[in-house]
């Protein structure tokens, strides 16, 4: 049920809109505050889906609550009501984070309008923290060994900042959660993370993928598009197996990171673009570079910071954790009960030879759920998990 608080120092007019608002629907729960400071204890008090706010009041007036709200509890819409206002307040109320400013006396039409719009937002806004929250347990890293311990430490210094990061590691050590956390602890965190697996891309379609292209590039190129560095603006763009990258797309990769410009494929016009850059790979780019397939300046553009992340056989300790973590995921996902596993076969899978690193090991913690007794046992392990 929406929450409602008008907060306006005339009674007649908190009368009014509270009729309105009831009378608009049954749902909507209205409270009232006689003036700025009231309202702003009613609201550290509790959650509201709307504000509706008066202007001019005695104690505190309206621009300073909104101030004060934003500080505290920056999600709740906040709509300025005002019989004094001008063009200077409206513009100075929508600056400082007002959903909307509407003139006394509203138009009834209008302002049941802003209503509902500024609650679908408030709900909007719930659901994306809830989402991202999800998301977020979704790429949380499992283990306490010291290598990935390490890992943690160096995302906390490095994701505040806007350097480069370049990760490391053979396939399947979840490189991408390194980037995951990255972007969710950095300040671009409300701004997208835009995800390019180089090597699943054509090396004809790569430049215009990442840059974009206009009407008529190439064959099929029937519209405008923008690229994914574009869609990534604000935010952070994770490039993917990027030693799979041609070397005409590394060039305009090197531009965009020296000038934080790019140029969709058949333009002529740069297009600037704000974007923090974290690439990975399971190359050795050294080695590329020594045999001419990676560009050096690109590497040292990208690797700014260094983090190479471990295979599973150098982080056994961290398999019983991972076990858990894994057996809890699967019966939720299946909506069963997780399953356990003995002593014997915790230890026979941290003796196990992981090539395929912890997506390996998920896929057989999968099996062994599905094929094995309430109780996976060592002779679960022999029999399932061998490859």
């Amino acid at each position: 049920m929406p929450k409602i608080l008008i907060i306006e120092d005339e009674a007649a007019i908190r009368r009014v809109l509270t009729k309105i608002l009831s009378e608009e629907s049954s749902t909507y729960e209205v409270e009232e505050a006689e003036d700025g400071l009231q309202g702003l204890e009613k609201i550290k008090n509790s959650d509201y889906g709307l504000v509706l706010c008066d202007i001019k009041m005695p104690k505190m007036d309206g621009i300073d609550l909104l101030e004060a709200v934003k500080k505290i509890k920056p999600e709740i819409p906040m709509v300025m009501i005002s019989g004094h206002g001008d063009m200077e307040t409206a513009i100075l109320a929508m600056r400082l984070g007002a959903f909307d400013y509407i003139s006394k006396p509203p138009d009834l039409n209008r302002l049941l309008n802003t209503v509902r719009n500024a609650l679908d937002k408030k709900q909007l806004v719930v659901e994306n923290k809830i989402l991202k929250k999800i998301v977020s347990k979704n790429y949380e890293m499992i283990g306490n060994s010291e290598a990935i311990n390490h890992i943690k430490l160096m995302i906390e210094k490095v994701a505040q900042t806007d350097a480069r990061v370049l990760i490391t590691g053979p396939n399947g050590t979840g490189k991408e959660l390194v980037a995951h956390q990255l972007h969710e602890k950095s300040e671009r965190a409300n701004y997208p993370l835009i995800e390019v697996n180089c090597a699943a891309i054509p090396s004809e379609l790569i430049e215009s993928e990442l840059f974009g292209h206009v009407k008529g590039a190439f064959t099929s190129a029937v519209r405008d598009r923008a690229g994914k560095f574009e869609a990534a603006d604000g935010g952070t763009i994770f490039l993917d197996e990027i030693g799979d990258m041609s070397l005409a797309a590394q060039a305009k990769v090197l531009r965009a990171l020296q000038e934080s410009l790019i140029q969709r494929v058949g333009a002529d016009k740069d297009i600037k673009v704000n974007v923090r850059v974290v690439a990975a790979t399971n190359k050795d780019l050294k080695t590329e570079i020594a045999e001419g397939r990676f560009r050096e300046d690109l590497y040292h553009r990208l690797a700014v910071i260094l983090i190479k992340v471990p295979a599973l056989n150098e982080r056994r300790d961290d398999i019983p954790l991972l076990v858990e973590h894994f057996t809890d995921k699967i019966a939720n996902e299946q909506g069963n009960a997780p399953k356990s596993f003995s002593k014997t076969a915790i230890q026979l899978l941290q003796e196990y030879d992981w090539t395929g690193n912890i997506r390996e090991l998920r896929n057989v913690v999968e099996r062994l759920i599905i094929l094995g007794g309430n109780e996976i046992s060592e002779t679960d392990v022999k029999l399932f998990a061998s490859k």
